[in-house]
């Protein structure tokens, strides 16, 4: 049995009432911050959408991308795909109160992929990509182990609902 002493006791209705006007509190800024993370990502996706319009009818020739407009183009899809997945994690975070990591790790692979497919890869430092592989593969392994614990729990769950 683990020999662990919690780090404080509620000793009283007072201490109580003081966790529960935090955790009000928090709720509070969680849900402030999801409705501003709606915000930025419905600012994001109108830019995307400007970005797409000039691009393709507005600047000759019309319906070509060069590569740095296609980069652009990606970056942009990639930019609103995290900021979709950030505002679902704190929506599950407002429902159950509980952080998915594979959600997290999901974001972050998200991440390092847009920062891959938008680096100019003849301008980077070849430690700089040392460490970009070195981050995308301790993200990819700690997404795989985490999908390999927990796959009964997974599939599960529509079995359940059925």
């Amino acid at each position: 049995m683990p020999d662990w002493k919690p780090v404080f006791r509620i000793s009283n209705l007072r201490d109580l009432k003081l966790l529960s006007a935090l955790d009000r509190f928090k709720r509070v800024l969680v849900i402030a911050i999801t409705f501003m993370m709606g915000i930025v990502l419905l600012l994001n996706v109108i830019e995307l959408g400007y970005v797409l319009y000039i691009d393709i009818f507005d600047t000759p020739p019309y319906f070509i991308l060069n590569i740095k407009e296609i980069l652009d183009v990606f970056g942009l899809f990639l930019l609103v795909l995290i900021g979709i997945e950030l505002f679902e994690t704190m929506e599950i975070y407002i429902k159950e109160n509980v952080v998915h990591i594979e959600v997290v790790l999901t974001v972050a692979l998200i991440a390092v992929a847009r920062k891959v497919i938008i680096l100019d890869v003849k301008k980077v430092e070849s430690p700089t990509l040392l460490g970009i592989a070195a981050i995308i593969l301790a993200l990819s392994i700690g997404y795989y182990l985490i999908m390999k614990t927990e796959p009964a729990k997974r599939h599960d769950e529509p079995e359940a609902e059925k």
